[in-house]
């Protein structure tokens, strides 16, 4: 049996007892993430984003699983945004410079994925920097 033929397996989302609500929300899609279940976020963030949608959490949560979904137009618009609203989000900036990466958009991400190594000095942060010059420079 090879991969095309298993079936979808779909993931049940952990509540926690006794919690309701935006907390409960954010508690539930960020273990979705974690579980590589990036529909199943969408999901649970989709009605608590309604209720407080500048809740700047679960914008980034939902951001992320867009990112997953490799959903970059909705991706990008959250993340722009995010990084409007706070110039500061190391996250956010990284992610920003990786989705328009993954767009092609080198010229664009580059900035981005430089401040977010500047503001952290993570070595992943760097090899992201670097490829991203390599890709330029041979493209």
């Amino acid at each position: 049996m090879n991969i095309e033929e298993l079936p979808e397996i779909a993931v049940p989302a952990i509540v926690f007892p006794g919690q309701r609500g935006l907390e409960s929300a954010h508690r539930v899609a960020h273990d979705l993430l974690e579980r590589r279940a990036p529909r199943e976020a969408l999901e649970v963030l989709a009605p608590a984003l309604e209720r407080d949608p500048g809740n700047r959490g679960l914008r980034t949560l939902r951001a992320w699983a867009y990112f997953m979904r490799a959903s970059l137009g909705p991706a990008e618009t959250e993340l722009v945004a995010l990084v409007d609203d706070d110039p500061s989000d190391v996250w956010a900036r990284h992610a920003l410079g990786r989705t328009l990466e993954r767009q092609s958009r080198l010229r664009e991400a580059l900035p981005h994925l430089r401040l977010a190594h500047a503001m952290t000095g993570d070595i992943e942060h760097e090899l992201d920097v670097l490829r991203v010059e390599r890709l330029l420079a041979t493209g």
